[in-house]
């Protein structure tokens, strides 16, 4: 058996800027404002694809709460130099109205390469995400893990939901950033790997092709981190409100203890043909926490409050002596009153039933996402 992995976290959000005036998608802000975000908050802010985006990552911490301090921190520096400007950050995967074609690519050869390779795919990737490393020093502990916890991605991803609208209209989806971030290659769930040596082989085998630089342009739901020792989901949307990270986080965290103390009694959890995952994670992107994920140990579909009953339950104890246990008591908040996703469209809702029109009612939306970065 591996040593015990340390299990500390690392949070990372991305942000879009909007004009305070028009609460459309800054197109062009200028260089000062990254400038002066970075002289605020040093190396834990960067640019990002889009001028319209900027991302903020914590430090390592060994508790939800202090990753959530960190970020707290982080959010109001963002906040307060965007507010010089004239400019304010939301945190929605995707902007109600504002147009891709609209938004200028930030000038960094990385980005030059993706839009060379990819073309209009990657034009068009004006959405956000919240990553959140775990570290597990074990090289195969950490391909173990991961493939265990891909069954309880959907169950993030619904919790995360909030880009329910694109270019103004409603797409029917909770997370319409999936749609577009699917459209890039080597994303999705990742391929059943059994040992670290054999997820490097397939990556060395892409670079020495000239597919990819490293191992960063693989882009699964959750991956072994080129950069860290840690295993890093991916499938979630950014969380507008910081309390709905912070149980994501304390899900996710405690989910790895929880799949590492199985292991260290010989047992494992099931792993489940990918379609049944692929279908669930469809389920989430579909309808969030307002619909329903197949149970694959009963086989049948069963209401997300209920789900998270259950994840509760059996994450509890670790997440008890993880100190996470609050934050991870509100997923049963968020899987009854809703995520984001459920809150800008009842806003929308809201504005159109009491007159307002099809614009005023998206500013609306933006208005409330503003106020509760």
């Amino acid at each position: 058996m591996s040593d015990r992995p340390s299990l500390t976290l690392g949070i990372e959000e991305e942000y879009l800027i909007v004009d305070k005036t028009t609460r459309g998608l800054v197109t062009e802000p200028s260089d000062a404002f990254v400038a002066a975000c970075k002289d605020r908050l040093g190396e834990q802010v960067t640019g990002e694809f889009l001028q319209c985006q900027i991302e903020v990552g914590t430090r390592p911490h060994k508790s939800v709460p202090d990753a959530i301090t960190d970020l707290r921190a982080l959010r109001d520096g963002v906040r307060d130099v965007a507010a010089d400007f004239g400019f304010a950050p939301i945190a929605a995967s995707t902007h109600p109205f504002s147009h891709w074609r609209d938004q200028q690519r930030t000038e960094k050869p990385r980005y030059d390469g993706l839009a060379r390779d990819m073309g209009q795919v990657v034009d068009r990737m004006m959405i956000c995400g919240m990553h959140i490393h775990i570290g597990i020093e074990d090289e195969d502990l950490r391909l173990d893990l991961m493939q265990q916890a891909c069954y309880f991605l959907p169950h993030l991803l619904a919790l995360s939901c909030s880009s329910p609208f694109w270019e103004g209209a409603d797409t029917g989806l909770a997370s319409y950033r999936l749609t577009v971030f699917d459209a890039m290659p080597r994303t999705g769930l990742p391929d059943d790997m059994h040992s670290f040596a054999a997820y490097r082989r397939m990556v060395d085998r892409l670079v020495q092709a000239g597919c990819i630089e490293d191992g960063t342009k693989i882009w699964w739901d959750i991956r072994p981190s080129d950069k860290f020792p840690t295993v890093e989901q991916r499938i979630t949307d950014i969380c507008t409100r910081i309390e709905d990270a912070a149980c994501i986080a304390a899900i996710y965290q405690s989910l790895i203890a929880y799949l590492y103390r199985l292991k260290c009694r010989n047992q494992r959890w099931r792993l489940y043909p990918r379609t049944l995952i692929m279908e669930n994670r469809w389920r989430a992107q579909r309808f969030g926490t307002d619909g329903e994920l197949i149970d694959l140990g009963r086989g049948a579909l069963t209401g997300f409050a209920d789900l998270m009953e259950e994840v509760i339950d059996m994450l509890g104890p670790d997440a008890e002596a993880l100190e996470c246990h609050s934050e991870l008591l509100h997923a049963r908040r968020l899987a009854s009153n809703g995520n984001s996703a459920t809150r800008q469209r009842a806003i929308h809702a809201k504005a159109l039933a009491e007159g307002a029109t099809a614009d005023e009612a998206l500013i609306q939306v933006v208005d409330d996402l503003i106020a509760a970065f």
